[in-house]
C-alpha cells in the first residue's frame, strides 16, 4: 500500500476551524494531524461512517446508487469505445471516484454553478447533463453538449450551470472564483462549486484563489477530490504538507475532511458546507478523500502503484459495493432493485451510443463559427 496518512498525530497550530464539526462523515480529531501510514486503515480510523442509511428516505437512497452506478457503466463502456477508436483524444476515467459527484450534487442547487476538471464525466451526469449529449461530445457530433469541439474534457452544459470540463490542471479555480465574485455581485443566491484534484494544490491559482474568495468573501465551495496521485506522483512525493485541509485553513478558511468513498458522508458533507457558503459565510473547503481505480487517463500505464494496491481498494472500499452491502444490511435494498436499476441503466447508455452514433459531423463551413461573437454590442 502507498504510504499516505499517518497514525502518527501531532497537534495543529491553526486549529479550531480544521474537522470542527462532527457528523458529516468526519471523526471527531480535533487538532489533530495525519503523516504516513496505510492510506486504508487510515480512512477507517480518521474518517468514521456516514450517517446511517436508515436517516434517509429509502427512495433516495436507491436513487444514490442508481447514480453511481449509471457512471461506473457509462465509463466502462467508454473504455470499451475508446479501444474501438470511436472516442478519440484523452480520456480519464471516473470509476472508484463516484460517490463524490453523486453525494455532493445532491446538495447544490439549480441555481448553484458547478465547475470540474478533465476527469468531469461524473460530474455531468450527476448534475443532470444528459448522456446522449455527453457521449456524443465524446464521439465529436455537433449534438454533443459543446458542439463537438471539446470532446471528454471539455464538457459544458448553460443549462445546469455546468461550466466545464477544464484541461488545465487548477485551471477551473480563478473561473469558480469569477463566478462567484459575479453572482454576489448581482445579488444572485448560488453558490460554486469548485471540484479539483489535489494535484492543482501545487498550482499557483490555489493559492491565488483561495486568498482572494476569503478576502472577498466568496459564495465558493472548494470540494478537492485526493486520490492520492495526482496524475502520477504520490501526494507525498509532491507537497510537504499532505494535510490539505491545513492548506485551505492558512487563508483562514473552515475546512474538514470527508470519507469520498461513502456516497452519504459525500452528501451531508456538501449539504451542510453549502449551506454555510449560502448563509453568507464566506468560502468552505472540503477535502474528499478518494481512490480512482483506472489508469489517470488511458494512456498512463500506473509504474507508481502497484496492482494488489488497487485490488485492495476495491476489494475494501468500492463505494458502490460497500453502498449496495449497507443498504442489504438494512434490508433496504433486493436482487429485483438491483436488476431493475441496472436494466435501466443500460438502456440509457445503449440510448446514449445510439445517439452519438446517428449523430452528425459539423460542417467544415462552420470552422470558424464562434471564433467572434455573433452578436452586436446593442
Amino acid at each position: 500500500m502507498c504510504d499516505f496518512p499517518s497514525f502518527a498525530f501531532r497537534a495543529v497550530v491553526c486549529p479550531a476551524r480544521v474537522w470542527s464539526t462532527y457528523g458529516m462523515g468526519v471523526a471527531p480529531l480535533v487538532q489533530t494531524h495525519w503523516r504516513t501510514g496505510n492510506a486504508l486503515s487510515h480512512y477507517r480510523r480518521i474518517l468514521r461512517p456516514g450517517a446511517a442509511a436508515t436517516h434517509f428516505d429509502r427512495n433516495h437512497l436507491l436513487f444514490l446508487l442508481r447514480e453511481m452506478l449509471r457512471i461506473r457503466r457509462f465509463e466502462e463502456k467508454c473504455a470499451e469505445l475508446y479501444s474501438a477508436a470511436q472516442i478519440r483524444g484523452f480520456l480519464h476515467l471516473y470509476i472508484g471516484e463516484e460517490a463524490v459527484a453523486v453525494g455532493s450534487m445532491q446538495a447544490l442547487s439549480t441555481d448553484d454553478a458547478i465547475v470540474a476538471t478533465y476527469r468531469e464525466h461524473g460530474h455531468a451526469l450527476a448534475r443532470g447533463v444528459s448522456a446522449q449529449s455527453i457521449m456524443a461530445e465524446m464521439y465529436g457530433k455537433q449534438e454533443g453538449c459543446s458542439r463537438g469541439r471539446g470532446g471528454s474534457m471539455h464538457l459544458f452544459d448553460a443549462a445546469t450551470r455546468f461550466y466545464g470540463g477544464n484541461a488545465i490542471v487548477g485551471g477551473g479555480l480563478p473561473l469558480a472564483v469569477g463566478l462567484a465574485l459575479a453572482d454576489k455581485m448581482q445579488g444572485r443566491p448560488g453558490v460554486t462549486a469548485c471540484f479539483f484534484g489535489e494535484g492543482a494544490v501545487a498550482e499557483g491559482e490555489f493559492h491565488e484563489s483561495m486568498n482572494l474568495a476569503v478576502l472577498w468573501k466568496l459564495p465558493v465551495l472548494f470540494c478537492c477530490e485526493n486520490n492520492l496521485y495526482a496524475m502520477g506522483t504520490a501526494l507525498k512525493r509532491s507537497e510537504s504538507e499532505v494535510d490539505l485541509c491545513l492548506k485551505a485553513t492558512s487563508y483562514e478558511m473552515p475546512a474538514w475532511p470527508v470519507d469520498g468513498m461513502d456516497v452519504i458522508a459525500c452528501e451531508t458533507a456538501t449539504q451542510r458546507a453549502a449551506q454555510a457558503v449560502r448563509s453568507g459565510a464566506g468560502p468552505y473547503f472540503l477535502e474528499f478523500r478518494t481512490y480512482r481505480f483506472r489508469a489517470h487517463s488511458m494512456y498512463d500505464p500506473q509504474l507508481y502503484r502497484t496492482k494488489d494496491e488497487v485490488e485492495e481498494w476495491k476489494k475494501k472500499r468500492d463505494p458502490i459495493a460497500t453502498f449496495d452491502a449497507r443498504l442489504r444490511e438494512q434490508q433496504l435494498l433486493t436482487d429485483d432493485d438491483l436488476k431493475r436499476i441496472e436494466d435501466d441503466v443500460a438502456a440509457e447508455v445503449a440510448q446514449a451510443i445510439a445517439f452519438a452514433d446517428a449523430g452528425t459531423w459539423e460542417p467544415v463551413t462552420d470552422l470558424t463559427k464562434f471564433v467572434y461573437s455573433e452578436r452586436s454590442p446593442s
